[in-house]
Parts: C-alpha cells; sequence; structure tokens
C-alpha cells in the first residue's frame, strides 16, 4: 500500500493527503499543536507531535513503511529539523520512492518584475530565504546519496478555503496596500496539491518547480476583486511608505517578480485549476 508521511500536516498537505486517502493511500504526519492534531486524527490519518526535537520514538514508528515523503516545515537556525535529526531513518526506508520539498518562490529574491524560472539563480535576503535554500540544497544532496528522487516545488503565495482575501474581507482585515509596480503570483492549494500528485506520477530526481499561477497582479487588485464577489466596498487605498506593516510583511514587499509556470505544464502536463486570482475567488465564493 502507498503510504505518504508529511512532516508538517498542514494547510497544503492536508490538501493533497485528502485526494491520496480518497485513493486508498494511508496518511501519517506531524503536526505541533494538541488540539490540531485531535482533528487530524479525526480525518483518520496517523499523527504524532513533533516540534523539530531528536529521538521522536512515535515519529520513527510512523515513518515505518513510507512510500512518498513530503517536507511541509519551515528550517530553523540550525537547518531542516526533518534532515538533521531522522536522516538515517529515512535513508533506512526501502519502500521510499518519492520525496518532496516545499520551499517558497521568496527564494528568487528581487528580480525588478522581471519573468523568473527555475534557472534563475536564488538570491536569498533574509535570514528565512537564506535558510530554505540551505535546506533545498540538503535535500537534494540527501536524495544523490539515498539515491531516491527528491522534488523541490517553490511555492508562490498559498490561499484556499479558510485562507484567502475573502476571508480577510469578511474578517475586516483586510487591506488594501499601494505599491505602484508590485506584484506576486499566487496558488490555488489545490492547484498545489495536483502538481505534487503529479511528481508522483514521474519522479525526476533533482528537479525543481514553480507553483504558481499564470497572473501575477498587485495586491490591491485582489482585494478589490474579492470586496466586488462580497458586494462590499473595498478597504481605501494606503500608500505603502504610510502602511503600519510587520518587518516580515513589510519584507515581501521588498520583492517583486513575475514566476514562470511553464515547466510544471510541460514536464508534468499540469493544467491549473485555478490559473488566476479572479477564478480562485470565484470558485471560493461560491462554495462558501
Amino acid at each position: 500500500m502507498n503510504r505518504l508521511f508529511c512532516f508538517g500536516l498542514g494547510f497544503s498537505a492536508e490538501a493533497l493527503a485528502r485526494r491520496l486517502a480518497a485513493k486508498g493511500w494511508s496518511i501519517a504526519g506531524t503536526a505541533r499543536d494538541p488540539a490540531n492534531i485531535e482533528r487530524i486524527r479525526g480525518q483518520g490519518y496517523e499523527v504524532c507531535r513533533f516540534a523539530g526535537e531528536p529521538g521522536n520514538a512515535e515519529l520513527v514508528a510512523a515513518l515505518a513503511g513510507t512510500t512518498h515523503l513530503l517536507l511541509s516545515i519551515p528550517p530553523g537556525a540550525e537547518g531542516d529539523p526533518a534532515l538533521r535529526h531522522y536522516r538515517a531513518e529515512i535513508a533506512r526506508l526501502t519502500t521510499l520512492e518519492w520525496i518532496g520539498y516545499l520551499s517558497t518562490v521568496g527564494v528568487y529574491g528581487n528580480h525588478k518584475g522581471a519573468v523568473v524560472d527555475e534557472a534563475a539563480t536564488p538570491r536569498p535576503h533574509n535570514e528565512r530565504t537564506k535558510a530554505r535554500v540551505v535546506a533545498e540544497s540538503g535535500w537534494l544532496a540527501f536524495g544523490e546519496e539515498i539515491r531516491r528522487p527528491v522534488q523541490v516545488f517553490r511555492l508562490a503565495g498559498i490561499y484556499g478555503p479558510g485562507r484567502s482575501a475573502l476571508d480577510k474581507l469578511r474578517a475586516g482585515t483586510a487591506r488594501r496596500i499601494v505599491k505602484p509596480g508590485q506584484v506576486f503570483n499566487r496558488i490555488h492549494v489545490e492547484d498545489i496539491a495536483s502538481v505534487l500528485e503529479a511528481s508522483m506520477a514521474r519522479p525526476r530526481a533533482g528537479a525543481i518547480y514553480n507553483v504558481a499561477d499564470d497572473e501575477p497582479a498587485p495586491p490591491e487588485d485582489v482585494i478589490a476583486y474579492g470586496a466586488e464577489l462580497l458586494g462590499i466596498e473595498p478597504p481605501p487605498e494606503v500608500p505603502f511608505e504610510e502602511a503600519d506593516l510587520s518587518p516580515m510583511a513589510r519584507s515581501f514587499y521588498g520583492d517583486t517578480r513575475r514566476i514562470s509556470n511553464a515547466l510544471i505544464k510541460s514536464e508534468l502536463g499540469v493544467r491549473l485549476a485555478y490559473p488566476n486570482y479572479r477564478d480562485g475567488l470565484k470558485a471560493l465564493k461560491e462554495t462558501k
């Protein structure tokens, strides 16, 4: 039986898990929060608590029989905790067929609005994205070492049910921040799952894929369209220079680039269900 183990059964990993469970796969993984663990167990998955520590016997036991391994937790200051603490146990998995590492398009840094594909050299400029590049390299090297295909997926801004501009607008927390020339790519969580499934069907050792929609767009346009769908007035525009943003939020606005997703289409045959934010938000509105 195929068995998916996710280090971090979070938003993206759960979307994939739901698809595979429906096809008869067994699902296992980790979570940090006890309440979240109980919720995930209620779906019939095997879940253990993991907060980056070594020597977790329950985790090691749950790894047994894993055929597909997904890494969906951010690296810490000391590197990727799964690779750092459990590389020997993963290396001993004779059943293992595929390893996927979820990274971020943030590793590319600022390209001043230019199109970026997977051949671009990463330009991380903060500790968070530098750690991602180190983790990517570590997993790719590990795959070569154990002769198992490792694929890296660089994700654009993730949205989906419960996590979208619509939810922020309903909650009254949406902001329409305007920085001329600023665009972001996004990706619906179900399209992430489609890409991962396609990679599992045709793994390529050392592959790096951009996972993004077709249409990079200004963030204020997304909020305005969401408000239109909800039939409410959008929040007022706020110039970026006047916006009271956290250091992390401000760092996102420091980079602008247009992500090419051509490779997931040409190599994996992926057809995005939500190729732009309008399609994605409209579907979320209709299913609410």
